[in-house]
């Protein structure tokens, strides 16, 4: 699964290369969320089924953890790679005497073994894994399998058989939505961001196209599409996969909601070919939270959907590229441009300067 890497980045690693990590940086990565003595499922907020132990665990959907990888001599070919710790403990008292772990990350059938870690209840292993990838797996326990208990996140293989699943940072791969609800969401997105603007798609135009091709592909290895709001479907696509989980509802009742609505108002054409002033009607009616044609029943608040996807948006198009959206830090450079010190004219929001190589120049930074 995932994007094929160039043939510069393979000389250093093989994908499921095991990387040695002391005790501390897994403790420093797990106890915060899985040394909790409490038995409540404070933790639930609609996503998991009464009784599920992950309900007890404080973000749940951390585990596998995905880290940044960087090595000072190549922070280009750095930046092409993720450390993923595997971290596996059982919540009814008992020890396992082995766990290894096997998943299409490394060769199908290569059990990469876990080390206990101290006196605890922990078993982890560190592996390589490229960037933009998502992978499936399974951990062998005394010789059984059996998914991580900690992870939530699941897949389905063609054969019914169910897996864990992780994704990596710039993962571009749909998890949560069908085409049909990406095309929908891009369309939404359009009118929340400042880049379907004049201005801002004057922006994204002059910004992108001066990026040639080796700059794209060596620069900005897990860029999305430019002309799909900076990415901003895809960042909420892997948003609802994991730490808003307990939002995908939300999307999937409201997104069918406004399909529906959008073909009931226009039965010639497909939704994401509809006309711009369809969807700012559409917009400023979910706004009022009074939508002719909205299926109340189903949902009652299409305010609160806007604003979900409003927060969500906004948020993607900011953060770090490493999350989905503000494709090859698109967003920040906008912001650059836009707040200048109006004496010097230098920027009022230097980004390079705290963000690694390749996309910034500072030196320290392991993001």
């Amino acid at each position: 699964m995932g994007t094929a890497l160039a043939p510069a980045v393979r000389r250093a690693f093989e994908s499921g290369t095991v990387v040695q990590k002391d005790d501390t940086y897994v403790l420093n990565h797990t106890t915060k969320y899985l040394a909790r003595a409490n038995v409540d499922e404070r933790h639930n907020y609609g996503q998991f089924p009464q009784g599920d132990p992950r309900a007890r665990i404080c973000e749940s959907w951390r585990f596998p953890v995905i880290d940044g990888y960087y090595d000072p001599a190549d922070p280009e070919e750095s930046y092409h790679w993720n450390e993923v710790t595997f971290v596996y403990r059982t919540f009814d008292g008992t020890q396992p005497g082995s766990v290894s772990v096997v998943g299409t990350f490394a060769p199908l059938y290569q059990e990469i073994p876990l080390r206990r870690i101290g006196g605890t209840p922990y078993f982890a292993v560190t592996v390589m894994v490229p960037k933009g990838e998502v992978h499936t797996y399974r951990y062998v326990v005394d010789g059984r399998q059996e998914l991580d208990p900690i992870n939530p996140q699941t897949a389905v293989a063609d054969n019914g058989r169910v897996w864990s699943r992780f994704f990596t940072h710039g993962c571009t791969q749909r998890l949560s939505f069908e085409p049909w609800e990406m095309d929908i969401l891009e369309r939404l997105t359009d009118h929340i961001l400042p880049f379907r603007t004049v201005e801002g798609q004057r922006f994204l135009d002059r910004y992108y196209q001066q990026l040639d091709r080796a700059a794209r592909e060596s620069q900005y290895p897990i860029a999305y599409r430019f002309d799909e709001s900076v990415g901003i479907a895809n960042f909420i696509d892997k948003l609802v996969a994991r730490e808003e989980n307990h939002r995908l509802i939300d999307y999937k009742i409201c997104l069918e909601i406004i399909n529906r609505l959008l073909r009931m108002r226009n039965p010639f054409v497909e939704p994401r070919l509809m006309s711009k002033e369809m969807y700012i009607e559409l917009y400023n009616q979910m706004a009022s939270g009074n939508v002719p044609g909205w299926d109340y029943g189903a949902y009652q608040n299409p305010r609160f959907f806007l604003q979900l996807l409003r927060r969500h948006a906004i948020t993607g198009a900011f953060a770090h590229p490493k999350y989905g959206g503000n494709a090859a830090a698109s967003g920040w450079v906008y912001l650059s441009e836009r707040y200048r010190d109006p004496e010097t004219g230098a920027t009022l929001f230097d980004w390079r300067r705290v963000q690694e190589p390749p996309l910034g120049t500072d030196q320290q930074y392991r993001g």
